[in-house]
């Protein structure tokens, strides 16, 4: 049986703020992000099987990425924890913001990084995690391809 690639689109609106950084992006603003995510089975070949021909459920994908992905970053802000940034997030968390404070500087490469390691954990024995494509704005995006990292 063909491997098949399945691919479902997701979609959040996260802010965050470039520590140190030497352009517009150290202040503090947001993107409407697109997710990508692909990953690769063989369909199921048992006839008997409720998902017959799946290589996984658009459903269950969609459970795994919603859960660890959109439904954390969405209508967050995002500080490195290791800046003094963690100040700024301090104050917006005791004004009642939803802060998220990670371990590396929030840019579309580290964030990818994070969520394929993130949706892997998650994804069942017989599915592979193939990509991620983040997508920042219209023109911007950052790529991870599991045939890249081994």
């Amino acid at each position: 049986m063909s491997n098949i690639r399945i691919t479902k689109q997701f979609s959040f609106e996260t802010g965050h703020a470039l520590y140190g950084y030497d352009g517009k992006c150290k202040n503090v603003h947001g993107h409407s992000y697109r997710l990508d995510v692909t990953v690769i089975g063989t369909p199921i070949a048992d006839k008997t099987h409720v998902k017959f021909g799946m290589v996984i459920d658009f459903t269950d994908l969609k459970k795994i990425v919603k859960e660890e992905i959109v439904d954390v970053f969405d209508h967050a802000t995002v500080f490195n924890k290791n800046t003094p940034h963690v100040e700024l997030a301090k104050e917006l968390a005791d004004r009642d913001h939803n802060v998220l404070l990670v371990d590396y500087q929030p840019t579309s490469e580290m964030m990818v990084i994070d969520f394929a390691e993130k949706i892997k954990q998650r994804l069942p024995n017989n599915i592979n995690l193939h990509s991620l494509k983040l997508q920042e704005t219209a023109t911007s995006f950052a790529e991870w391809f599991a045939s890249d990292n081994g």
